[in-house]
């Protein structure tokens, strides 16, 4: 919603200070149909051409979470951390192998049934079997774990990362795209050249309207879509840095309380619960 409000007031402070300083519409609304074709569809073209159709799907994807925001919020990480907690108390007391009735089929777990949201998250739920999976299989190595789950993260994040370096790129050539439509205009304006200086002219602000739609598409939109979907992605990055914190911090040896309050630090400082809002979360569940 505040991506829409912005936009919108870029809008109306672009037009309105034109049409307020004695600017026509007319100019535009004439030339902006096939202006817009042009650059658009020459920014659809190259996109086209230098991404795969899963990157083309998956940026397109993206502009769920351009408009939307981020998906976690501090309800999202005390449920991530209270069911950390659950299992790392669990591996503490009964050892790693009573995990095994929750990581090898979550859906039927008692445990992850208290958190349905991280449930109906696959690559959560994934990671959190994945590696406790290892950690029953004597893969109890904390570096080793850390550095693993590091990479796998870095390998994620740069994945999640591919739509919004497709989208800055596309922001960059945007306003070469527009000189190319705005000299396609002045080509076609000297095709004209016999024609009265009033017909040139109105030509000639035709032609130019490529370029102001060129660097308004780049620098007004293109570019602050990626710059979003990339803050985006780098902040739902973060609960997945939470579960690696804390399962590293287990296997350190740590408490459990220890160990989801190393998770909790991981947590983004606007989405971060309190210390004691954790522990009522955390005192509160118990596995049946």
């Amino acid at each position: 919603m505040l991506t829409i409000g912005g936009l919108g007031f870029l809008l109306a402070c672009v037009f309105g200070s034109y049409m307020l300083s004695g600017g026509s519409l007319e100019p535009l609304i004439e030339a902006m149909p096939f202006e817009l074709l042009t650059i658009g569809g020459a920014a659809v073209g190259t996109f086209v051409m230098s991404n795969s159709m899963h990157d083309v799907k998956h940026t397109l994807a993206g502009f769920k979470k351009i408009m939307g925001g981020a998906k976690f919020s501090k309800p999202h990480y005390v449920e991530l951390l209270s069911l950390l907690f659950l299992f790392s108390r669990l591996a503490s007391t009964k050892g790693p192998m009573a995990l095994e009735p929750h990581i090898e089929n979550p859906k039927e777990s008692s445990a992850f049934q208290k958190f349905p949201r991280i449930l109906a998250n696959h690559h959560a739920t994934d990671m959190i079997c994945d590696y406790l999976r290892m950690i029953g299989m004597n893969a109890d190595d904390p570096h080793q774990i850390e550095d693993l789950m590091g990479r796998e993260l870095k390998k994620t994040l740069h994945e999640e990362l591919h739509g919004a370096h497709a989208l800055q790129t596309m922001a960059d050539g945007l306003p070469a795209l527009g000189i190319v439509a705005a000299v396609l205009g002045v080509i076609k304006t000297m095709s004209h050249i016999n024609e009265p200086p009033a017909v040139l002219g109105a030509m000639i602000g035709g032609a130019l309207v490529g370029t102001f739609l060129g660097v308004l598409l780049a620098y007004g939109m293109a570019g602050p879509f990626a710059a979003r979907l990339k803050g985006v992605i780098e902040e739902e990055s973060k609960y997945f840095e939470v579960i690696r914190a804390v399962l590293v911090a287990h296997l350190h040896g740590n408490a459990p309380q220890v160990s989801v309050e190393t998770g909790r630090k991981m947590a983004p400082n606007q989405h971060m619960p309190s210390f004691a809002e954790l522990e009522n979360a955390v005192q509160a569940v118990q596995i049946n």
